[in-house]
């Protein structure tokens, strides 16, 4: 008894010194990619700092499954929430009729009466409920879904048998069944937190729901038409203070038919006086083009007049040189080659003597 005692603790010690062993092994990647994390991030201020983005993005993700199996494991870590999505694949949205909303969904009655009362408005006559229409509209609560009910009653005149009935309210989407709350969440997921709306419909499928792509596509696109009035007044108190701030941002796009994707941009040009006594709210007006042309920042900007802090891209140069704009250069970028001169170059005597002064100038800026 004694020996197979001996045998089992001895066993155990081994699995707990194997599973120490592992445990510093996680404990020392997570460190290595803490590491190479920061040196990423450090080289923002070199000159392809945006070509980084996705390396940062993938080892981040690395990092948060490291840190979850130490945690499995009885270790300790604190996570950062940045989560990377790629490109959802292209998907034919199929047509289909409409299936009926699920009953397990909660349900909320909203009654339409008519704006006379119970009076009929063409005799004054007493009104007795006939009928009613429904209208069930598909809406969502943070954290739920749920179906709103418009219940319209149908009234008829007792003396002259005239009918009154409640007009339906406005939807956003004409004949649509997505209420404005669920298109606000399906908007806020996607252009937000960034997921793609093929996972989107899958999240929604786990609650019972046939929200396909195709579908969500649709609602998106009808959307943003409805949205465009506001944008556009956006752009126009953007762009209407006397200093704005421009910057532009790659992204990947598809190309159809070249079976890979091109380099498209958003531009951003955001207006904040407050820092300046300003009164007036800020306001960021975000801008999508196919490439990197100048002619799409001097587009928006024909009729700006002001100052204008922007990188030292050339496609900026034609406003500057108009007059009309007045250029306000980005010490962030322009520290870049301070960077690269002080620590990148082979030091000598007259280097770094003059290392000595840049970052002395540095340090001061």
């Amino acid at each position: 008894m004694i020996a197979a005692l001996r045998g089992e603790l001895a066993e155990e010690r081994a699995a707990r010194r194997i599973a120490e062993l592992g445990l510093q092994a996680k404990t020392l990647e997570a460190e290595q990619l803490r590491v190479q994390i920061a040196r990423l991030r450090h080289e923002r201020f070199g000159r392809s700092s945006e070509r980084l983005a996705g390396e940062v993005a993938q080892l981040e993700l690395r990092l948060d499954e490291v840190l979850a199996d130490i945690a499995a494991a009885g270790g300790a870590g604190d996570t950062e929430d940045e989560i990377a999505s790629g490109p959802a694949p292209e998907e034919k949205a199929r047509r289909r009729g409409r299936r009926p909303l699920p009953e397990n969904l909660p349900r909320r009655d909203v009654e339409h009466l008519p704006t006379g009362g119970c009076a009929c408005r063409s005799c004054g006559g007493v009104l007795r409920k006939v009928g009613e229409d429904v209208t069930e509209i598909l809406e969502y609560r943070p954290g739920r879904f749920e179906v709103v009910r418009h219940v319209r009653p149908a009234f008829s005149c007792r003396t002259c048998e005239a009918m009154t009935q409640a007009p339906m309210p406005a939807l956003p989407i004409e004949r649509g069944r997505p209420g404005p709350g669920l298109l606000a969440h399906v908007l806020v997921s996607k252009y937000c937190d960034h997921l793609p709306l093929y996972r989107q419909a899958e999240i929604y499928a786990r609650d019972g729901l046939d929200l396909p792509r195709g579908l969500l596509a649709g609602w998106v696109g009808r959307s943003a038409a409805l949205a465009e009035p506001m944008a556009a007044f956006i752009g126009r108190h953007a762009l209407a203070g006397p200093r704005i701030h421009a910057d532009d941002t790659p992204m990947p796009m598809l190309a159809p038919g070249r079976g890979k994707t091109q380099t498209a941009r958003v531009w951003a040009y955001l207006r904040d006086d407050r820092p300046f006594g300003g009164r007036d709210p800020p306001a960021v007006f975000y801008e999508f083009t196919p490439d990197r042309k100048g002619e799409h920042p001097q587009r928006r900007l024909r009729d700006f007049q002001g100052i204008l802090q922007a990188d030292a891209y050339s496609g900026f140069n034609a406003l500057y040189e108009s007059g009309r704009v007045v250029e306000a250069a980005c010490w962030t970028h322009a520290r870049r080659y301070f960077h690269d001169c002080v620590f990148r170059r082979k030091p000598d005597r007259t280097g770094s003597t003059l290392q000595c002064h840049m970052l002395g100038g540095r340090r001061k800026i």
